[in-house]
């Protein structure tokens, strides 16, 4: 008896003959080009449904403090919302089809307040039975919190730490009353830097938020112990701000000059053909100069505008004098000396006249430049293989020398040094070089691109032509078969097995072997003839 599984066993034999027999039929070429692209599908539909099957997490939040996170991750746990933690806690992901959701569940819970509680305190507990110290700690405790909210909402905070101290106030008033005062911790981002008018706003913040709480009296510091000035603390630009301008200046100017003088040899040399550097150093020492001039109006006579005249004319005349008096009864005469007494005629004249000039009164107050120009080096690089084809000449290169020192000449005017002609000539330099295009850099990722995409339209027709080729060649071998069946061919008849009359097992097994190979159906229908029979 025939069991099934030796039939099953059987069935499966006999397809994988087919199998073999089909796969046999290919050349080793094309073997191996089925196998490789098999296992690209393969690879291909792994990955399409790895990515498809994965959850995409985005950050919903980050910068979080400890109570902070410890909050969202309990409400995560408690909704069943999957979620990545990241290593330091501070950062929270969830799926980012529920981004959106979870960050408005989180807010209207308030549970991103990293602990800073604000005014909404007095909402959730009532006063009742509060003493006049807790009120008070707990009102400072809300301006705290309040204030660091306010400072948490900058972009480039991710933290802040504020402490305010407020004096008692006496029973009995007093002239000096006592300011209060304030210090700030702020935690920076990474990456970020706080400029001064940030700086300024965080200060103003503070000082308008809090009751007689002057600039002075509020110190403000990163996570690193670095003070923060503001800039209205002596009404005048501080340290960063002072030097972010002076950078932005000698920036402006270098860019100002190296655009104009392309814009001059652009015409000449060509557009792209022209590469300038352009290094120069400034003094930002600023200098006031106040003058007091006096000049007269009249230049030729060198005389001022009579504004006023007076004129004053006395004359005196007398014909003689007598002796009068007691002698030495006068109020300037000695007594007991007799006087003297003056005889003949006395005229006298005196001619006074008193001008005023009014004359010019200059009051210049002189502010010089805010910057002055201490030192300027220019390098200029011509592409001469695209101008002319003979690399290492400029056309009108001492031209082009001339102007560039005249350039720096100019700009050198005002720097209060007397440069040599050998010292300007050291400042400008003239590099004949092959620039590359950039044109040539672009080319070359086009190029990568190009190949990039030769490769995947060559995988593409690869696989194309490899699904071409075999539906091809079973139409051929089905048109075959037909042809075969219409004419009538007549199949070749293979010797059978005559056991009665074979005498040598030889033959048998030879038999056998040229039926399995030629007729492998009926060799399996004649094995199961016997395996019946037996």
């Amino acid at each position: 008896m025939v069991g099934w599984g030796d039939i099953v066993n059987e069935k499966i034999g006999q397809y994988w003959g087919r199998v073999k027999q089909y796969w046999n039929k290919y050349s080793k070429k094309t073997k191996i080009t089925l196998i490789a692209a098999a296992v690209f599908m393969i690879l291909t539909v792994g990955i399409i449904s790895y990515n498809l099957s994965k959850t995409e997490y985005s950050t919903a939040f980050t910068n979080l403090q400890p109570n902070a996170a410890a909050d969202i991750k309990a409400y995560l746990d408690q909704e069943k919302i999957p979620y990545k933690l990241s290593a330091d806690g501070k950062s929270i992901g969830v799926p980012t089809a529920q981004v959106a959701e979870v960050k408005i569940a989180v807010e209207s819970k308030g549970l991103n307040k990293g602990g800073n509680v604000g005014y909404g305190i007095f909402d959730q507990s009532g006063s009742f039975g509060t003493t006049d110290n807790q009120f008070e700690m707990q009102k400072l405790n809300a301006m705290q919190g309040e204030l660091q909210q306010l400072i948490n909402s900058n972009q480039a905070i991710a933290n802040s730490k504020v402490l305010i101290n407020i004096p008692e106030q006496g029973v009995f008033l007093s002239k000096n009353e006592e300011k209060a005062s304030a210090s700030v911790v702020l935690e920076v981002k990474q990456g970020y830097t706080l400029d001064q008018n940030q700086i300024d706003t965080i200060y103003n913040l503070v000082s308008h938020s809090v009751k007689n709480l002057p600039l002075d009296n509020i110190t403000i510091a990163d996570q690193y112990g670095q003070y923060m000035v503001p800039s209205k603390a002596d009404g005048s630009p501080q340290g960063s701000t002072r030097v972010a301008n002076q950078f932005q200046v000698k920036k402006q100017f270098e860019s100002d000059m190296q655009r104009n003088i392309v814009n001059l040899l652009a015409p000449m040399y060509g557009q792209n053909k022209v590469v300038v550097n352009v290094v120069s150093t400034m003094n930002f020492d600023q200098k006031k100069t106040k003058e007091q001039l006096v000049s007269a109006p009249n230049q030729d006579e060198q005389k001022g505008l009579e504004i006023s005249v007076q004129e004053l004319q006395k004359s005196a005349s007398s014909d003689g004098a007598t002796a009068g008096g007691v002698a030495g009864s006068g109020a300037n005469d000695v007594p007991g000396y007799e006087s003297t007494s003056n005889s003949g005629n006395s005229k006298s004249e005196e001619n006074q006249k008193t001008v005023n000039y009014e004359v010019n009164r200059i009051t210049n107050d002189i502010i010089r430049a805010p910057y002055v120009v201490k030192d300027l080096n220019i390098t200029v690089a011509i592409d001469t293989k695209s101008v002319n084809g003979n690399p290492g000449k400029i056309e009108n290169a001492e031209l082009l020398e001339n102007a560039m020192k005249g350039i720096v000449k100019t700009a050198l005017a005002d720097s209060g040094v007397e440069y040599e002609q050998a010292d300007i000539d050291k400042k400008v330099t003239i590099i004949p070089k092959e620039l590359q295009s950039p044109s040539s850099t672009t080319a070359s990722n086009l190029n990568n691109y190009l190949l990039y995409g030769g490769i995947g339209l060559a995988a593409l027709a690869l696989i194309a032509g490899t699904v071409f080729a075999l539906r091809r060649r079973k139409k051929n071998l089905l048109e075959e078969e037909e042809e075969y069946i219409t004419n009538g061919q007549q199949q070749v008849e293979y010797p059978t097995i005559d056991i009665e009359n074979v005498t040598n097992d030889n033959q048998v097994r030879k038999q056998l072997e040229t039926l399995a190979k030629k007729k492998p159906e009926e060799f399996v229908n004649l094995l199961r003839t016997w395996l019946v029979d037996e």
